[in-house]
């Protein structure tokens, strides 16, 4: 004869995702360095995470590393006059990417 079956259920811990004091201390010093609103951008990044790509009000670009979109998410709404964003025509039109940014992009291409 079988035993008893159980049928406890399984508890998943429902977190709220949050963004390290690291990270968030980083995008505000960007805003800081960069002019206000910044526009933040979510790319996944596969298993390693997402980047949050920022774009300054002066069109410097910088990124932070994160461990998910829900987390870069949450860094958005952590820091003020960081506001989230797309690859729209405004955001892109709002980056300045210099020449050797340029040159360094094309020489990996051209390495290929």
């Amino acid at each position: 004869m079988l035993g008893p079956i159980y049928t406890a259920a399984v508890s998943e811990e429902q977190t709220t995702p949050t963004a390290t004091r690291k990270q968030v201390a980083s995008a505000r010093a960007f805003a800081t360095a960069h002019g206000t609103p910044v526009r933040a951008v979510v790319e996944p990044i596969g298993r390693s995470g997402a980047r949050v790509v920022l774009v300054g009000n002066d069109g410097a670009v910088g990124d932070v590393m994160v461990s998910s979109v829900d987390v870069g998410t949450a860094l958005i709404d952590a820091v003020d006059d960081v506001e989230k964003a797309s690859w729209d025509a405004d955001t892109v039109g709002a980056a300045a990417i210099g020449a050797a940014h340029r040159r360094k992009m094309g020489r990996s291409l051209l390495r290929g």
